[in-house]
Protein backbone atom coordinates (compact mmCIF):
# COMPACT_ATOMS: atom_id res chain seq x y z
CA UNK A 1 0.00 0.00 0.00
CA UNK A 2 1.31 3.40 -0.88
CA UNK A 3 2.07 5.49 2.21
CA UNK A 4 0.01 8.60 2.88
CA UNK A 5 1.98 11.82 3.08
CA UNK A 6 1.20 14.45 5.68
CA UNK A 7 0.40 17.92 4.40
CA UNK A 8 2.50 20.72 5.74
CA UNK A 9 0.29 22.79 8.03
CA UNK A 10 0.65 26.53 8.04
CA UNK A 11 2.19 27.76 11.33
CA UNK A 12 -0.35 29.31 13.72
CA UNK A 13 -0.06 33.06 13.33
CA UNK A 14 -1.02 34.12 16.89
CA UNK A 15 2.31 35.06 18.44
CA UNK A 16 3.54 36.23 21.80
CA UNK A 17 6.51 38.06 20.30
CA UNK A 18 8.74 34.99 20.02
CA UNK A 19 9.96 33.65 16.71
CA UNK A 20 8.55 30.17 16.09
CA UNK A 21 11.15 27.40 16.14
CA UNK A 22 12.07 25.72 12.89
CA UNK A 23 9.99 22.59 12.47
CA UNK A 24 11.81 19.50 11.19
CA UNK A 25 10.30 17.80 8.19
CA UNK A 26 7.82 15.16 9.39
CA UNK A 27 8.70 11.57 8.83
CA UNK A 28 6.50 9.52 6.57
CA UNK A 29 3.81 7.64 8.48
CA UNK A 30 2.11 4.36 7.64
CA UNK A 31 -1.38 4.24 6.24
CA UNK A 32 -4.31 4.85 8.63
CA UNK A 33 -2.22 7.23 10.78
CA UNK A 34 -3.99 10.60 10.81
CA UNK A 35 -1.52 12.80 12.65
CA UNK A 36 0.91 12.93 15.49
CA UNK A 37 -0.72 12.49 18.90
CA UNK A 38 -4.17 12.63 17.32
CA UNK A 39 -6.68 9.80 17.58
CA UNK A 40 -9.53 10.93 15.42
CA UNK A 41 -13.14 9.96 16.18
CA UNK A 42 -13.65 9.87 12.44
CA UNK A 43 -13.25 6.65 10.52
CA UNK A 44 -10.47 6.63 7.94
CA UNK A 45 -11.37 4.53 4.92
CA UNK A 46 -8.94 3.56 2.20
CA UNK A 47 -8.92 1.38 -0.90
CA UNK A 48 -6.73 -1.68 -0.53
CA UNK A 49 -4.10 -2.02 -3.25
CA UNK A 50 -3.91 -5.09 -5.38
CA UNK A 51 -0.74 -7.13 -5.11
CA UNK A 52 -0.41 -6.96 -8.88
CA UNK A 53 -1.28 -3.32 -9.43
CA UNK A 54 -0.71 -0.39 -7.07
CA UNK A 55 -3.50 2.13 -6.86
CA UNK A 56 -3.47 5.60 -5.39
CA UNK A 57 -5.26 5.67 -2.01
CA UNK A 58 -7.76 8.48 -1.48
CA UNK A 59 -8.85 8.54 2.20
CA UNK A 60 -12.25 9.91 3.13
CA UNK A 61 -13.60 10.93 6.52
CA UNK A 62 -17.00 9.89 7.75
CA UNK A 63 -18.83 10.59 11.01
CA UNK A 64 -19.61 7.52 13.10
CA UNK A 65 -23.27 6.67 12.82
CA UNK A 66 -23.45 7.92 9.23
CA UNK A 67 -21.34 5.24 7.56
CA UNK A 68 -22.50 3.93 4.17
CA UNK A 69 -23.45 0.27 4.05
CA UNK A 70 -21.01 -0.41 1.20
CA UNK A 71 -18.13 -0.80 1.04
CA UNK A 72 -17.63 -2.29 4.49
CA UNK A 73 -14.97 -0.90 6.83
CA UNK A 74 -11.78 -2.96 7.17
CA UNK A 75 -12.00 -5.37 10.12
CA UNK A 76 -9.14 -3.69 12.00
CA UNK A 77 -11.07 -0.41 12.25
CA UNK A 78 -13.61 -0.38 15.06
CA UNK A 79 -16.61 1.90 14.46
CA UNK A 80 -17.82 3.30 17.81
CA UNK A 81 -21.46 3.04 18.76
CA UNK A 82 -23.10 6.34 17.83
CA UNK A 83 -25.41 6.42 20.87
CA UNK A 84 -24.76 5.75 24.55
CA UNK A 85 -27.22 3.83 26.67
CA UNK A 86 -27.73 6.72 29.10
CA UNK A 87 -26.66 10.32 29.66
CA UNK A 88 -23.09 10.53 30.92
CA UNK A 89 -23.95 13.78 32.69
CA UNK A 90 -27.17 14.23 34.60
CA UNK A 91 -29.51 16.76 32.98
CA UNK A 92 -33.14 17.67 33.56
CA UNK A 93 -34.85 19.07 30.47
CA UNK A 94 -37.94 20.85 31.80
CA UNK A 95 -39.47 24.31 32.05
CA UNK A 96 -39.15 24.00 35.83
CA UNK A 97 -35.39 23.41 35.51
CA UNK A 98 -35.08 26.43 33.24
CA UNK A 99 -36.95 28.62 35.71
CA UNK A 100 -34.82 27.33 38.59
CA UNK A 101 -31.57 28.08 36.75
CA UNK A 102 -32.73 31.58 35.78
CA UNK A 103 -33.60 32.28 39.42
CA UNK A 104 -30.22 30.98 40.63
CA UNK A 105 -28.24 33.01 38.10
CA UNK A 106 -30.35 36.16 38.52
CA UNK A 107 -29.91 36.12 42.29
CA UNK A 108 -26.18 35.39 42.18
CA UNK A 109 -23.91 37.88 43.93
CA UNK A 110 -20.18 37.38 44.60
CA UNK A 111 -19.40 35.91 48.00
CA UNK A 112 -16.87 38.70 48.56
CA UNK A 113 -18.62 41.97 49.48
CA UNK A 114 -15.99 44.05 47.69
CA UNK A 115 -17.09 42.58 44.35
CA UNK A 116 -20.55 43.35 42.97
CA UNK A 117 -20.35 41.32 39.76
CA UNK A 118 -18.37 38.39 38.38
CA UNK A 119 -16.45 39.43 35.25
CA UNK A 120 -15.81 36.52 32.88
CA UNK A 121 -13.45 36.84 29.90
CA UNK A 122 -14.20 34.72 26.82
CA UNK A 123 -11.08 33.66 24.93
CA UNK A 124 -10.94 31.60 21.75
CA UNK A 125 -9.99 31.41 18.07
CA UNK A 126 -11.64 33.62 15.48
CA UNK A 127 -15.16 32.38 14.77
CA UNK A 128 -15.36 30.04 17.77
CA UNK A 129 -18.67 31.54 18.95
CA UNK A 130 -17.76 33.92 21.78
CA UNK A 131 -20.07 36.74 20.69
CA UNK A 132 -22.80 34.27 19.77
CA UNK A 133 -22.67 32.79 23.27
CA UNK A 134 -23.13 36.23 24.84
CA UNK A 135 -26.11 36.96 22.59
CA UNK A 136 -27.59 33.51 23.24
CA UNK A 137 -27.38 33.89 27.03
CA UNK A 138 -28.95 37.33 26.89
CA UNK A 139 -31.67 35.93 24.61
CA UNK A 140 -32.66 33.40 27.27
CA UNK A 141 -33.08 36.14 29.86
CA UNK A 142 -34.91 38.42 27.42
CA UNK A 143 -37.35 35.68 26.48
CA UNK A 144 -36.68 36.12 22.76
CA UNK A 145 -33.75 35.70 20.35
CA UNK A 146 -31.61 38.84 20.18
CA UNK A 147 -28.13 39.62 18.89
CA UNK A 148 -26.75 41.89 21.56
CA UNK A 149 -23.08 41.17 20.85
CA UNK A 150 -22.51 41.79 17.15
CA UNK A 151 -21.55 38.62 15.31
CA UNK A 152 -19.61 38.33 12.06
CA UNK A 153 -19.07 35.56 9.53
CA UNK A 154 -15.66 36.48 8.09
CA UNK A 155 -12.40 34.63 8.75
CA UNK A 156 -11.09 37.59 10.73
CA UNK A 157 -12.36 38.56 14.17
CA UNK A 158 -15.51 40.69 14.08
CA UNK A 159 -14.84 41.89 17.63
CA UNK A 160 -12.00 44.43 17.63
CA UNK A 161 -12.13 45.84 21.14
CA UNK A 162 -12.80 44.96 24.76
CA UNK A 163 -16.55 44.94 25.37
CA UNK A 164 -18.28 44.08 28.63
CA UNK A 165 -21.90 42.91 28.60
CA UNK A 166 -24.03 43.02 31.73
CA UNK A 167 -26.48 40.14 31.53
CA UNK A 168 -29.89 41.65 32.27
CA UNK A 169 -32.96 39.85 33.51
CA UNK A 170 -36.48 40.49 32.30
CA UNK A 171 -37.56 44.10 31.71
CA UNK A 172 -37.62 46.07 34.93
CA UNK A 173 -35.29 43.69 36.74
CA UNK A 174 -31.81 44.61 37.95
CA UNK A 175 -28.77 43.26 36.06
CA UNK A 176 -27.56 39.86 37.18
CA UNK A 177 -24.25 39.44 38.95
CA UNK A 178 -22.62 38.28 35.70
CA UNK A 179 -20.63 40.31 33.17
CA UNK A 180 -19.40 38.55 30.01
CA UNK A 181 -16.36 40.22 28.43
CA UNK A 182 -15.73 39.86 24.70
CA UNK A 183 -12.35 40.38 23.08
CA UNK A 184 -10.70 39.99 19.68
CA UNK A 185 -10.30 36.36 18.58
CA UNK A 186 -7.01 34.48 18.68
CA UNK A 187 -5.07 33.78 15.51
CA UNK A 188 -6.70 32.86 12.25
CA UNK A 189 -5.22 33.63 8.88
CA UNK A 190 -3.95 37.05 9.89
CA UNK A 191 -2.49 38.71 12.97
CA UNK A 192 -5.27 39.97 15.19
CA UNK A 193 -3.30 42.51 17.17
CA UNK A 194 -3.71 40.51 20.39
CA UNK A 195 -0.64 39.59 22.44
CA UNK A 196 -0.06 37.67 25.65
CA UNK A 197 0.80 40.96 27.35
CA UNK A 198 -2.53 42.47 26.27
CA UNK A 199 -4.54 39.46 27.47
CA UNK A 200 -2.88 39.50 30.89
CA UNK A 201 -3.41 43.27 31.09
CA UNK A 202 -7.15 42.71 30.53
CA UNK A 203 -7.25 40.04 33.23
CA UNK A 204 -5.39 42.27 35.70
CA UNK A 205 -7.89 45.06 35.07
CA UNK A 206 -5.57 47.60 33.40
CA UNK A 207 -7.35 47.77 30.03
CA UNK A 208 -10.16 50.36 29.73
CA UNK A 209 -13.56 49.47 28.35
CA UNK A 210 -13.70 49.89 24.57
CA UNK A 211 -9.94 49.70 24.06
CA UNK A 212 -9.12 48.70 20.49
CA UNK A 213 -6.20 46.30 20.22
CA UNK A 214 -3.36 46.77 17.76
CA UNK A 215 -0.23 44.66 17.24
CA UNK A 216 1.96 47.78 16.91
CA UNK A 217 0.45 49.50 19.96
CA UNK A 218 0.44 47.12 22.93
CA UNK A 219 -1.27 48.12 26.15
CA UNK A 220 0.99 50.19 28.40
CA UNK A 221 0.77 52.82 31.12
CA UNK A 222 0.57 55.57 28.48
CA UNK A 223 -2.50 53.98 26.85
CA UNK A 224 -5.54 56.27 26.96
CA UNK A 225 -7.73 55.27 29.89
CA UNK A 226 -5.13 52.87 31.33
CA UNK A 227 -6.18 51.77 34.83
CA UNK A 228 -3.05 52.08 36.94
CA UNK A 229 -4.50 50.75 40.18
CA UNK A 230 -7.36 48.38 39.27
CA UNK A 231 -9.80 47.37 41.96
CA UNK A 232 -11.60 44.06 42.30
CA UNK A 233 -14.42 45.31 40.06
CA UNK A 234 -11.96 46.01 37.21
CA UNK A 235 -10.32 42.57 37.16
CA UNK A 236 -11.35 39.35 35.43
CA UNK A 237 -12.54 36.70 37.88
CA UNK A 238 -12.80 33.70 35.54
CA UNK A 239 -11.66 32.85 31.99
CA UNK A 240 -13.85 30.76 29.70
CA UNK A 241 -12.07 29.34 26.65
CA UNK A 242 -14.31 28.85 23.64
CA UNK A 243 -13.60 26.26 20.92
CA UNK A 244 -15.60 25.15 17.89
CA UNK A 245 -16.39 21.41 17.90
CA UNK A 246 -16.56 21.32 14.10
CA UNK A 247 -12.98 22.63 13.84
CA UNK A 248 -11.25 20.67 16.61
CA UNK A 249 -9.42 18.40 14.17
CA UNK A 250 -8.46 21.19 11.77
CA UNK A 251 -7.14 23.77 14.20
CA UNK A 252 -3.41 24.49 13.64
CA UNK A 253 -1.17 22.44 15.93
CA UNK A 254 0.32 25.66 17.28
CA UNK A 255 -3.03 26.54 18.84
CA UNK A 256 -2.57 23.88 21.49
CA UNK A 257 0.76 25.44 22.46
CA UNK A 258 -0.91 28.86 22.58
CA UNK A 259 -3.66 27.61 24.88
CA UNK A 260 -1.21 25.94 27.23
CA UNK A 261 0.95 29.05 27.45
CA UNK A 262 -2.11 31.17 28.14
CA UNK A 263 -3.38 28.78 30.79
CA UNK A 264 -0.02 28.73 32.56
CA UNK A 265 0.15 32.52 32.86
CA UNK A 266 -3.53 32.83 33.79
CA UNK A 267 -3.12 30.15 36.48
CA UNK A 268 -0.19 32.12 37.88
CA UNK A 269 -2.71 34.92 38.52
CA UNK A 270 -4.91 32.45 40.47
CA UNK A 271 -7.73 32.75 37.92
CA UNK A 272 -9.91 29.66 37.45
CA UNK A 273 -10.60 28.53 33.88
CA UNK A 274 -13.40 26.62 32.18
CA UNK A 275 -14.24 25.93 28.53
CA UNK A 276 -17.23 26.00 26.19
CA UNK A 277 -17.54 23.60 23.27
CA UNK A 278 -19.71 25.29 20.62
CA UNK A 279 -21.22 24.15 17.29
CA UNK A 280 -22.16 20.73 18.65
CA UNK A 281 -25.08 20.67 16.24
CA UNK A 282 -22.62 20.84 13.33
CA UNK A 283 -20.97 17.52 14.26
CA UNK A 284 -24.05 15.61 15.35
CA UNK A 285 -27.27 15.70 13.27
CA UNK A 286 -29.23 14.01 16.08
CA UNK A 287 -28.26 16.73 18.54
CA UNK A 288 -29.10 19.39 15.94
CA UNK A 289 -32.65 18.00 15.85
CA UNK A 290 -32.90 17.36 19.60
CA UNK A 291 -30.39 18.98 21.95
CA UNK A 292 -31.35 16.55 24.75
CA UNK A 293 -29.22 14.00 22.90
CA UNK A 294 -26.05 15.97 23.70
CA UNK A 295 -24.89 13.66 26.52
CA UNK A 296 -26.00 10.49 24.76
CA UNK A 297 -23.97 10.85 21.56
CA UNK A 298 -20.48 9.39 21.52
CA UNK A 299 -19.23 11.83 18.86
CA UNK A 300 -19.79 14.74 21.24
CA UNK A 301 -18.14 12.91 24.11
CA UNK A 302 -15.16 12.21 21.84
CA UNK A 303 -14.95 15.84 20.76
CA UNK A 304 -15.01 17.00 24.35
CA UNK A 305 -12.04 14.73 25.00
CA UNK A 306 -10.31 16.27 21.97
CA UNK A 307 -11.06 19.74 23.32
CA UNK A 308 -9.54 18.71 26.64
CA UNK A 309 -6.39 17.57 24.85
CA UNK A 310 -6.23 20.84 22.90
CA UNK A 311 -6.66 23.01 25.98
CA UNK A 312 -4.71 20.84 28.36
CA UNK A 313 -7.59 20.56 30.84
CA UNK A 314 -9.89 17.90 32.22
CA UNK A 315 -13.28 17.47 30.55
CA UNK A 316 -14.88 18.18 33.95
CA UNK A 317 -14.18 21.87 33.19
CA UNK A 318 -15.73 21.70 29.70
CA UNK A 319 -19.42 22.10 28.85
CA UNK A 320 -21.07 21.82 25.41
CA UNK A 321 -23.42 24.57 24.20
CA UNK A 322 -25.57 25.26 21.17
CA UNK A 323 -25.73 28.98 20.41
CA UNK A 324 -28.73 30.53 18.75
CA UNK A 325 -27.84 31.42 15.15
CA UNK A 326 -30.59 31.00 12.55
CA UNK A 327 -33.44 30.45 15.02
CA UNK A 328 -36.09 33.09 15.64
CA UNK A 329 -37.70 31.36 18.64
CA UNK A 330 -36.25 30.03 21.88
CA UNK A 331 -36.19 26.33 22.69
CA UNK A 332 -36.53 25.28 26.33
CA UNK A 333 -34.02 22.42 26.04
CA UNK A 334 -31.41 24.63 24.43
CA UNK A 335 -32.07 27.28 27.09
CA UNK A 336 -31.39 24.72 29.82
CA UNK A 337 -28.08 23.75 28.19
CA UNK A 338 -27.00 27.42 27.94
CA UNK A 339 -28.06 28.18 31.51
CA UNK A 340 -26.19 25.15 32.84
CA UNK A 341 -23.08 26.52 31.12
CA UNK A 342 -23.57 29.91 32.80
CA UNK A 343 -24.09 28.26 36.19
CA UNK A 344 -20.91 26.23 35.60
CA UNK A 345 -18.97 29.43 34.86
CA UNK A 346 -20.32 31.23 37.94
CA UNK A 347 -19.27 28.39 40.23
CA UNK A 348 -15.64 28.86 39.20
CA UNK A 349 -15.86 32.65 39.15
CA UNK A 350 -17.05 32.60 42.74
CA UNK A 351 -14.04 30.53 43.76
CA UNK A 352 -11.96 33.61 42.92
CA UNK A 353 -13.95 35.72 45.38
CA UNK A 354 -13.70 33.03 48.03
CA UNK A 355 -9.93 32.81 47.54
CA UNK A 356 -9.49 36.60 47.59
CA UNK A 357 -11.90 37.57 50.35
CA UNK A 358 -10.26 39.95 52.85
CA UNK A 359 -9.11 38.20 55.99
CA UNK A 360 -10.67 39.75 59.09
CA UNK A 361 -8.71 39.10 62.23
CA UNK A 362 -11.32 40.70 64.50
CA UNK A 363 -11.23 43.99 66.48
CA UNK A 364 -8.06 45.04 68.16
CA UNK A 365 -8.07 44.57 71.91
CA UNK A 366 -6.43 47.16 74.12
CA UNK A 367 -4.73 45.26 76.90
CA UNK A 368 -3.80 48.49 78.68
CA UNK A 369 -0.12 47.63 78.69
Amino acid sequence: MQNLTEEKTRPFSFSFGLAPPECPAPAAKPAFVIGEDVKSPFTLRSNVSSTKKKEKNTPSYTFPGALPTEPRAPPEIQVPKPKLESQWREMEWTEEQKASLIKTISSYRPSCHEGTQARVLLLGPVGSGKSSFISSVQSVFNGRVTNRAMVGTSSTSFTKKLQSFNIHGQKGEDPTGLVLCDIVGLGGGEMTGLTLHDILSVIKGHVPEGHKFSSDQPVRSETVGYVKKPGLKDKIHCVAFVVDASKILTYPKGLGTTFRLLRKHISDLDIHQVALLTQIDQICPETAKDVTQVYKRRIIQDMMNKAGDLLGMSTSYIVPVKNYSSELELNVNNDVLLLRAVDHILQYADLYFQDNAPQHTGPKIDLGI
